[in-house]
C-alpha cells in the first residue's frame, strides 16, 4: 500500500509518535473508498452502552447483531468501525482485517446521573483483537471530568507506547455548561482543545452551533458572524492545533438525510476530517444506509 501525499502530510504533523502509531493511522486513513483523501467516515456503535438496546436498535432489528455493523462499514467503504469490548469480540474472528477497528474503552448509560464514564476495555484488549486505535469519551465542564482526563492521560501513555493511535470524544456537559452551551461554539472549541492538549490523534466534537456560551469568550468572538455552520466547522479545526490535529463531527441523533449532506457539505468546506456517523446509519434499513453513506463518501471526495 502507498501512501498518498494527502495522508502523508497528515501524518508528518505527528511529530513525536513511533512508526507503529503512525501506521495505525495510515490504516484508517488508506481504508476504504475514502482512502489517500485525508477524509474519513467512521461507523461507531457505542449507542447500545448509552442510550440502551432498544432505544438503539429496535427501529431496524437486524442492527442488535454485531456482525450486522462490521459488514455495513465494509461495503459501505468506510474508514473504521468504533464500539465497546464485547461487540467487536463478537466479530472478531470473522471480520479480522477486513477493517480497521476503534475499541472504545469508556462508557456510560442511560440511568446514570453523574457525567462520567466507566472504563470497559484495556490496551490489551485492543491489542488482541487487532484494533488500530482506542476510543475515548471525556465530558469537559464537569466535576467528572478530571478523573476522565487522569485516566485517558495513563490509557494513551499505555496506548501510544505499543503503537495504538488515540480518538478522544470531547462532550461538553456538566458543571456550568447549559444545556444550549453543550453545542455552542465557544464550548465546542474548547472541548475540542482539551482533547488535542490531552494528545489525541483524532478528535471528535459535536457540530457546534453559533452560540457563545462564556461570558469571558464572549468578546474573542464579536465581529464575525457565526452563522454559517463551514465557518464554524472552520473555527473548530482552527482550534485543534490549526489542522495539526484531526477532527471529526458526530452525525448526532438520527435526522432527514438532506440535513446529514449539508452536514458533509459544511464539514467538507470549513476543512473538517470527516463523519463519525452512528444512529444516522445503522438506524436506517440497510439499502437507506447504503445510499446515505454512498453519497457522502461522494459529498467528501468533492464529487457532489
Amino acid at each position: 500500500m502507498s501512501i498518498t501525499p494527502a495522508v502523508k502530510t497528515i501524518l508528518d504533523k505527528y511529530e513525536s509518535d513511533n512508526p507503529g502509531t503512525k501506521a495505525n493511522l495510515a490504516r484508517i486513513l488508506m481504508q476504504g473508498r475514502l482512502g489517500g483523501t485525508g477524509k474519513m467516515i467512521i461507523l461507531p456503535v457505542d449507542q447500545g452502552f448509552e442510550h440502551g438496546p432498544g432505544r438503539s436498535f429496535a427501529v431496524n432489528p437486524p442492527a442488535y447483531d454485531p456482525h450486522y455493523h462490521y459488514q455495513l462499514a465494509i461495503d459501505a467503504g468506510l474508514n473504521a468501525y468504533a464500539a465497546p469490548l464485547g461487540a467487536l469480540e463478537a466479530g472478531a474472528g470473522t471480520f479480522a482485517g477486513q477493517i480497521p477497528t476503534i475499541l472504545k474503552i469508556n462508557s456510560s448509560n442511560s440511568w446514570a446521573t453523574r457525567k462520567d464514564q466507566a472504563v470497559t476495555g484495556g490496551i490489551d484488549d485492543a491489542l488482541r483483537l487487532g484494533c488500530s486505535a482506542i476510543g475515548f469519551t471525556t465530558y469537559p465542564g464537569s466535576e467528572d471530568n478530571f478523573e476522565l482526563i487522569e485516566e485517558i492521560r495513563e490509557l494513551a501513555a499505555e496506548a501510544k507506547s505499543v503503537g495504538l493511535a488515540v480518538v478522544i470524544w470531547a462532550y461538553p456537559r456538566g458543571g456550568d455548561v447549559s444545556k444550549e452551551g453543550e453545542l455552542a461554539l465557544d464550548v465546542t472549541a474548547y472541548g475540542a482543545h482539551m482533547a488535542a492538549l490531552l494528545g489525541a490523534h483524532i478528535i471528535k466534537v459535536k457540530l457546534p452551533s453559533a452560540h457563545i456560551e462564556q461570558g469571558d469568550a464572549q468578546k474573542s468572538y464579536q465581529g464575525t458572524n457565526w452563522s454559517n455552520q463551514a465557518d464554524r466547522v472552520r473555527h473548530i479545526v482552527q482550534a485543534c492545533f490549526a489542522g495539526r490535529r484531526m477532527v471529526v463531527f458526530s452525525g448526532g441523533a438520527t435526522k432527514g438525510t438532506d440535513a446529514v449532506f449539508q452536514d458533509a457539505q459544511d464539514i467538507r468546506e470549513g476543512g473538517g476530517n470527516g463523519s463519525i456517523i452512528g444512529r444516522n446509519a445503522f438506524q436506517r434499513g440497510r439499502d437507506d444506509a447504503l445510499a446515505m453513506l454512498d453519497r457522502l463518501v461522494r459529498i467528501y471526495k468533492g464529487e457532489e
